[in-house]
């Protein structure tokens, strides 16, 4: 009998398992990096429908090493209105294939190679001062941490195909198919990374420590595993978010139960695979990962539409939709300068509106503390910062084309209209950031200065609603107003102050929350101010 010390092989795969995570974060990171923002540019125009929603899935995955990566980032998008429920459908299956390329990468044996490819990394990282080469070294050294953390993985491992419990339980998990999926799953559920187990699993393959027959339910209990990672990302977010999350859930759960009826043919599939292609033990397991994920995907891509329907019964009512895409015309520029310029109203009036709705979310978020009218302040603030690039670039293609006197004033009064909307989305985001730096400081505003603030926002709220409405309809008397009632803000702010400089020394408010109140109270009269350049621009007749 072979004796194991237990201790050391602990350790050895518990470092390993460390070195193992670390390279793949590391390795997806410095390749994200890389990319910049083209990943979300991929996504965005990449999923016009389903079938291009998979390849971008599966180009994305492969660049970030993440399928969770690309299902947040998916999930983020469908919530902030770039892309669709079907549309996110496709890119979620894509990332299924996509993170499989992982598996083949472990399957090449090259793990002698992970200390020289290490060197390599640190080369790039510390020798060159190119953000490129830096971000490039992050992938190349996170790629022989992989290997590195592999080898020690698969040598603690090495003893326990001599354990007669192990064996054991290996017979048991391919008798009871259930028991593996159960097993693969809480591994992965334990360790929050699908290809962390599948990679373990192509280390007990390597060492002769499991079978196939016991390997592919374990395999398909991490697929499932997987999606735990996603539902959590999606708690306290939008239904639209909760939904893309459960896209992924149901996708993986369908796959395991069809998979697990057609277990017997499957597994003679990979079988003959591993038999005919001479394929070893974790080059085999990349090929069952690979193959579950393209035939899960080919067997489900038809109904996209029924798992819509399905995550819409599980998670209903009613999303806020926020539309990224301005409705602006070229065309009409060259057509039609005036038709356009009208257009080109509209859009910024929507813009507008959004920073209505972000401060709306913001002031929510400071009475009730509830993260998702927090995350809503940044895709409003998103939404306003994409309109700004388009409209402003639209309206600048009309500059060098005829326009009426009227035209050309409106013209004018619309351009910096855009920027002033853009500086109220700013100062939004900032009433959000000062929330966000409340609760991670753990410190409340008193119920006077919380009502003192609730005062303020609704008259900065109306303010500034009544300047784009002046905008909207050219109304002097209504931009006069905006006039009349920043004067108010202005002497709001000054009251404000002097009673918090009392609270304060009267010891009924705390230096922190001051400083958040403070900040508040002063985002909030600037964004007074943007609503007074709104209005000026109306009134000006020269």
């Amino acid at each position: 009998m072979v004796e194991i010390d237990f201790q050391e092989t602990l350790f050895y795969f518990l470092g390993g398992l460390g070195i193992f995570l670390f390279g793949i974060k590391f390795m997806g990171e410095g390749l994200k990096n890389a990319a910049g923002d083209r990943l979300r540019e991929i996504l965005d125009k990449m999923t016009s429908n389903p079938f291009k929603g998979v390849l971008a899935g599966i180009l994305v995955t492969v660049l970030i090493q993440s399928s969770t990566g690309t299902t947040a980032l998916t999930v983020g998008l469908v919530s902030a209105g770039f892309m669709t429920l079907r549309q996110a459908i496709g890119v979620i299956m894509g990332a299924n294939i996509g993170t499989t390329a992982t598996a083949f990468i472990i399957g090449i044996n090259i793990g002698e190679y992970s200390l020289p490819i290490l060197f390599v990394g640190t080369a790039l990282i510390f020798f060159f001062k190119k953000p490129i080469l830096n971000y490039i070294g992050q992938g190349f050294f996170g790629f022989g941490a992989l290997f590195y953390g592999l080898g020690l993985m698969s040598g603690a491992m090495k003893p326990l195909a001599q354990l007669e419990s192990f064996s054991q339980l290996t017979l048991t998990m391919s008798d009871n198919p259930l028991l593996g999926v159960l097993v693969g799953t809480v591994m992965t559920v334990i360790i929050q990374s699908s290809t962390a187990t599948i990679g373990i699993l192509q280390g007990l393959m390597a060492e002769g420590a499991l079978e196939l027959s016991a390997a592919l339910p374990v395999l398909l209990g991490d697929n499932l595993g997987t999606t735990v990672t996603a539902l959590l990302a999606a708690i306290g977010t939008t239904i639209a978010a909760r939904r893309a999350a459960m896209v992924h859930v149901v996708f993986n759960l369908i796959g395991a139960i069809l998979f697990m009826i057609m277990l017997q043919p499957f597994t003679l599939l990979i079988a003959y695979f591993q038999e005919s292609l001479g394929l070893s033990g974790p080059m085999t397991i990349a090929f069952a990962h690979g193959s579950y994920n393209v035939m899960n995907t080919i067997i489900q891509f038809p109904f996209v539409g029924v798992l819509a329907w399905i995550v819409t019964k599980i998670i209903p009512g009613e999303d806020k939709h926020i539309d990224y895409k301005p409705n602006i015309s070229p065309l009409l520029v060259e057509q039609s300068p005036s038709v356009a310029l009208g257009q080109a109203r509209e859009e910024v009036l929507k813009m507008g509106s959004y920073a209505i709705e972000g401060l709306n979310e913001a002031t929510k978020y400071l009475k009730t503390k509830d993260k998702k009218h927090g995350e809503l302040v940044i895709q409003y603030e998103e939404a306003i910062n994409t309109f700004d690039h388009a409209v402003t670039d639209y309206l600048v293609s009309m500059s060098g084309h005829i326009m009426s006197e009227a035209d050309t004033k409106l013209h004018t009064a619309l351009v910096n209209a855009v920027r002033d909307i853009e500086r109220v989305g700013d100062h939004m985001e900032n009433v959000k950031e000062l929330v966000d730096y409340q609760l991670a400081n753990k410190f409340d505003l008193s119920e006077s200065a919380l009502d003192e603030l609730e005062e303020m926002i609704e008259l900065t709220v109306s303010t500034y609603t009544e300047a784009l409405e002046a905008l909207k309809t050219l109304d002097k008397a209504l931009a006069k107003d905006v006039l009349v009632k920043e004067d108010r803000i202005d002497k709001m702010e000054r009251n404000l102050r002097k009673k918090h400089i009392k609270r304060l020394n009267e010891g009924t408010c705390t230096g922190s929350a001051g400083i958040v109140f403070v900040d508040i109270v002063s985002n909030l009269e600037r964004i007074g101010d943007h609503s007074v350049n709104i209005a000026q621009a109306v009134l000006d007749e020269d």
